[in-house]
């Protein structure tokens, strides 16, 4: 028989009074098994009339404050998320049988913090936040190619490739955190953490 929490949970739950802790075991369990970008998650964002729009993107780093993913400030999600904060996450890791659903606002983050994760990335992924105006339309194929070759022109220099103002990170400041394991015959197990108004978690176990 299968090992359970004091919750009556797949061990595999724990038993944590942090929901940051809980994702930080089941993420390091991911990038172990999932085979495919472990870090990809479905981002849900709505327009301010509340139409909404739902895309993959990577999960570039977490801690107490939130969950951060980097984008084109000029992009749809931006402009949505500056219109409404207001967003969800979620994690499917097909290998695993497990998801995770998290509920937030999203903030922009700071320069030091995009500039720091700017200056990680391949040149080439340097080059292409300045040659790409996201979401928008291409007259052709070719347009966003000799864009491309334009901003390496202007950027040889692979070690001083400067971040474009239009290019930051959004951080997820989480409101509730849900974590979800598949179960037999969709009796699913479901442990949801919301945060109260003293700033403290408090756990509820879901009916799937």
């Amino acid at each position: 028989m299968n090992q359970k929490n004091s919750l009556g949970l797949n061990k595999c739950f724990l038993d944590l009074d942090d929901p940051f802790e809980l994702f930080k075991e089941w993420f390091e369990v991911a990038k172990k098994r999932e085979i495919n970008d472990p870090n990809a998650l479905a981002l849900g964002t709505a327009s301010k009339d509340g139409v909404p729009s739902v895309r993959m993107v990577l999960l570039k780093g977490f801690d107490k404050d939130g969950f951060i993913f980097y984008t084109n400030l000029k992009s749809q999600k931006s402009k949505e998320l500056k219109e409404n904060p207001n967003a969800t996450m979620c994690f499917h890791w097909k290998s695993l049988l497990r998801q995770i659903r998290i509920v937030g606002k999203l903030n922009q983050v700071d320069d030091k913090t995009a500039d720091d994760y700017y200056s990680t990335r391949a040149y080439e992924s340097r080059i292409g936040a300045w040659a790409s105006k996201q979401s928008s339309i291409l007259k052709s194929r070719d347009e966003l190619l000799n864009n491309l070759e334009n901003f390496k022109k202007k950027y040889s220099d692979k070690d001083n490739v400067p971040r474009p103002d239009h290019w930051s990170g959004w951080n997820l400041k989480p409101s509730s955190i849900e974590f979800w394991l598949d179960g037999d015959n969709r009796i699913h197990e479901r442990l949801k953490y919301t945060l109260d108004n003293n700033n403290n978690w408090e756990k509820s176990l879901l009916s799937p």
